[in-house]
């Protein structure tokens, strides 16, 4: 059995590794192993990069604990701001897509605010569908690229659309968090030429899902921000750039004509 390093020790191993938040993600350590031996594992595996959720399986978002598998996307703090956007005006009987899903955050976290809204998930990459179905009711989880995912029976009756689709130019992947760029999928980081890939396509497609007077949520960021607003308003969205200082957190609301 290796000996425990005890809780100061953990911190000192995180800090020396760079680790911003050591004192957080200690505790998150200690809590999640079952033995002096699995807590070295977790650290070494910490101190060389591993991000912290995958280490223990789960990340937090809007106090819920999302199953987060290896290589998916981990849901960010800041997409809290999406749930935000659109959660007071989904009701009980209200279809609600959470595009390009990855773990399925955003919808776990509408589930868990509006119990009886009718929410689906959609994402192209196997690994995180399967992720998402231990998140969320597994025949509402659907296997596609985009839109194409999606039943023709929901065509003109989505109410409301979430989209945390990747928004980093291919060019600056290489710029990114280390933990990002080196452990989670480049599909749900490569936003193309200019980061706005993904964007134009969901803007091209999205009323075709709608309702009318429906509303998509689409996070980006402040430098994008115009350049999506202006894909949906294009379309005949009426949209609006939207912004949440204390998350550094950006998106856009798109409401389809009536």
């Amino acid at each position: 059995m290796v000996e425990s390093p005890g809780a100061a020790g953990v911190i000192t191993r995180l800090r020396a590794a760079g680790c911003i938040f050591a004192e957080e993600e200690a505790e998150i350590l200690l809590t999640s192993s079952e033995s002096d031996a699995e807590l070295e594992r977790f650290v070494s595996r910490r101190v060389a990069g591993t991000p912290l959720e995958y280490i223990v399986g789960w990340a937090e978002f809007r106090g819920l604990r999302i199953g987060v598998d290896e290589g998916v996307f981990v849901p960010r703090r800041r997409t809290e701001f999406l749930v935000d956007l659109c959660v007071d005006g989904i009701g009980p009987a209200s279809v609600v897509l959470d595009l390009c899903c990855g773990a399925g955050a955003l919808a776990a976290a509408i589930v868990a605010e509006v119990p009886d809204a009718d929410v689906y998930a959609a994402d192209i990459d196997p690994i995180a569908v399967r992720c998402a179905r231990g998140n969320l009711s597994a025949d509402r989880v659907l296997e596609g690229d985009l839109f194409a995912a999606l039943p023709v029976s929901l065509r003109d009756r989505v109410e409301v659309i979430v989209v945390n689709a990747p928004y980093v130019p291919t060019t600056e992947i290489a710029f990114m968090p280390l933990e990002a760029r080196n452990f989670e999928a480049l599909v749900a980081l490569d936003g193309g030429d200019d980061g706005l890939h993904v964007h134009r396509r969901v803007a091209a497609e999205a009323r075709d899902w709608l309702v009318p007077g429906g509303v998509l949520v689409i996070e980006t960021s402040e430098h994008h921000a115009e350049r999506t607003r202006a894909l949906f308003a294009d379309r005949g969205f009426d949209a609006q750039v939207r912004r949440d200082e204390d998350r550094d957190a950006t998106a856009v609301t798109a409401r389809a004509p009536h």
